[in-house]
Order: structure tokens, then sequence, then C-alpha cells
């Protein structure tokens, strides 16, 4: 059991995604920021200064003026202005994330347009059609003879 782990955390694309979950967990970070420093700031301006860290509801039934005093208080909350921030978060990283994938696929599609331009290598033998070097003067199937390049 000892060994087949080891194979299966050896293997390349066990490695690839762990490397991918740590820098999507770093990315993470810097969309929050993103979010919060800078977006939300934007959007609160246009909104009247309206701060969405704040904006909550208190199910404990008392008047709080933010969120801090309400969880200093210890009043449970639904923290509406936390989830927009979050959904936002969530957006961006998903745009992101889809721009990523379709810029992969572009280049995917070049080389791909690439191979397929390449020269071939065999041709269809005209008395057997079975597949023979490009080069071949005679089927090595059929040993029909075939024509010489010019």
């Amino acid at each position: 059991m000892w060994k087949e782990f080891k194979k299966f955390i050896s293997r390349g694309n066990v490695i690839d995604l762990a490397v991918g979950i740590i820098i999507g967990g770093a990315f993470q970070v810097i969309v929050k920021s993103l979010v919060e420093d800078i977006i939300m700031p934007i959007v609160s301006l246009f909104l009247g200064g309206i701060d969405f860290s704040n904006i909550f509801i208190s199910l404990s039934g008392g008047s709080y003026a933010t969120l801090a005093e309400a969880k200093e208080a210890g009043a449970a909350t639904l923290n509406i202005g936390l989830f927009i921030n979050a959904v936002i978060n969530f957006l961006i990283l998903a745009f992101v994330i889809f721009m990523i994938v379709r810029l992969i696929n572009k280049i995917r599609e070049r080389q791909k347009k690439e191979e397929e331009a390449a020269a071939p290598t065999t041709k269809i033998c005209p008395f057997c059609h079975t597949s023979i070097p490009i080069d071949a003067i005679r089927c090595p199937n059929c040993t029909s003879e075939l024509e010489k390049k010019a």
C-alpha cells in the first residue's frame, strides 16, 4: 500500500494539482484585497458612502452601529454585506479563471493547427490502400511498384 501511495503522489498530475491549489489560495488573497480595498470603496462611493461590510441584520433584536459592535456584544447577525463581498470575490475569481482557460484553449488550438499543417510522413498505396512511408517506391504490403518522385 505504501508503494502504491508513493506512486500516486509522485505522478505529475497530483503534483500539478497541489501547485494549482496553493497558487489558487494565494490568488484568492489578492482577489479578496482587490474587492475589499479597491472595488467595494468605489461601489460604496457611487451608492452614497454605504459600507458593505457593515450591512447586517441583528437577529438578537438589538441595534448596533457596526458589525464589529454587534459581534462584540455577542449578537447573532445575518452578514449581508460580507456575503455580497464574497459573491463579488467569487465572480472576479471565476472570470479570471475563465480568461486563463480561454487563453490556454487558444494556445492549444494554435498548436493543433500547426501540427495538422506539418508535412505528411505517409501516403496511401493506390493498389491495396494501406498506409506506407511517403518515400516508398514499392508497397511493403502488396509489393506493387509505385510512381517514382520526380
